[in-house]
């Protein structure tokens, strides 16, 4: 079950069905499957909050992953800053939307065990993030 919850931000308007078999599909493509997933869209303030809080890091950041995968049965809490994802999004030049999708999927991938610290990583993620991305826009 995918859930999408928001807490001092407006909700984003994504297609809740159509970013759900998005999801699962992606995982899929990982070899795992769709447990219990949870995204909180945030501002700035909250996100620096749990990263403070829980992973002692000082600095603002677009996402946090709680990962309570098991097995191949993905689940986690995916935290999102709209904030930073809209300001990634301008500097990039990119669409909001986009790179909000982008995002999202991030968690996914990170969940699934792909990784984005160590050399070769990023690269790796990046291809993954646009190979999902291709998905769905079909």
């Amino acid at each position: 079950m995918i859930l999408y919850y928001n807490e001092g931000c407006e909700m984003p308007s994504i297609k809740k069905q159509e970013t759900n078999n998005w999801i699962k599909e992606v995982a899929a493509l990982h070899n795992c499957k769709v447990g219990n997933i949870s995204y909180i869209f945030c501002n700035d303030e909250k996100i620096l909050e749990i990263n403070k809080q829980y992973l002692d890091h000082d600095y603002y950041t677009d996402i946090i992953t709680f990962d309570y995968t098991e097995n191949s049965k993905i689940g986690g809490d995916i935290f999102i800053s709209v904030d930073t994802v809209r300001s990634n999004s301008e500097e990039f030049n990119t669409n909001y939307d986009e790179e909000l999708h982008r995002i999202i999927i991030h968690g996914i991938l990170h969940l699934c065990g792909i990784n984005d610290k160590e050399p070769g990583e990023r690269e790796n993620m990046t291809r993954c993030e646009n190979e999902a991305l291709a998905l769905l826009k079909k």
